[in-house]
């Protein structure tokens, strides 16, 4: 894959100024958003629920300070950013409480995090491609694809939605629409 230039998806924009107004529905979405996935990485290492909403206010505090500052850029998705400032304070805070290991790095190579912030960015590239891909995709495709993947609806029920004459058709129609998403998708990749 070629070298790509810095993708933030407007929510993430809208997070930011949100956050850097004060607004608190943008800070409150951070805790709904987030949260949860930092309280399984702070309780899958050895910590506790108020351990994590410790991290987690600690890191909303470093990103409220970074987006007040004017040279502040994002370069990854605000989900990647908020995961690797909560796993860099949890990893310090393990170093803190016991003196013996005075390198925090050496818990890097013991504790199981979910995932490498690599892998974390990569995966944030592919959704931004597929979110893009299945802008282009347009209609009735998007909501079909939508609508059985992630409203969970099954084939009589969409085939109702959209007129189709038995199941079978939806099927079929749903089928054409994932081989355009996937020409859509992996000619972005290209």
């Amino acid at each position: 894959m070629s070298k790509r230039k810095s993708i933030v998806p407007e929510s993430d924009a809208a997070t930011l100024a949100g956050v850097a107004s004060g607004d608190a529905g943008s800070l409150e979405g951070l805790y709904r958003d987030y949260f949860p996935m930092i309280l399984n990485m702070v309780v899958q290492n050895n910590g506790t629920e108020e351990e994590a909403k410790d991290v987690f206010q600690e890191a909303v505090i470093v990103l409220y300070d970074n987006v007040k500052r004017r040279d502040f850029e994002l370069t990854s998705r605000l989900r990647t950013y908020i995961y690797s400032v909560c796993r860099r304070l949890w990893l310090k805070q393990l170093g803190s409480k016991n003196r013996a290991f005075r390198d925090v790095a050496a818990y890097e190579d013991v504790i199981v995090v979910e995932e490498d912030l690599a892998l974390h960015e990569e995966k944030d590239l592919q959704f931004t491609l597929m979110e893009h891909a299945l802008d282009d995709l347009g209609e009735p495709c998007r909501t079909i694809i939508h609508d059985f993947y992630i409203s969970n609806l099954s084939m009589q029920e969409i085939c109702e939605k959209f007129g189709y004459t038995n199941s079978d058709n939806a099927k079929t129609q749903k089928y054409k629409c994932l081989q355009r998403l996937k020409k859509l998708f992996f000619s972005a990749t290209k």
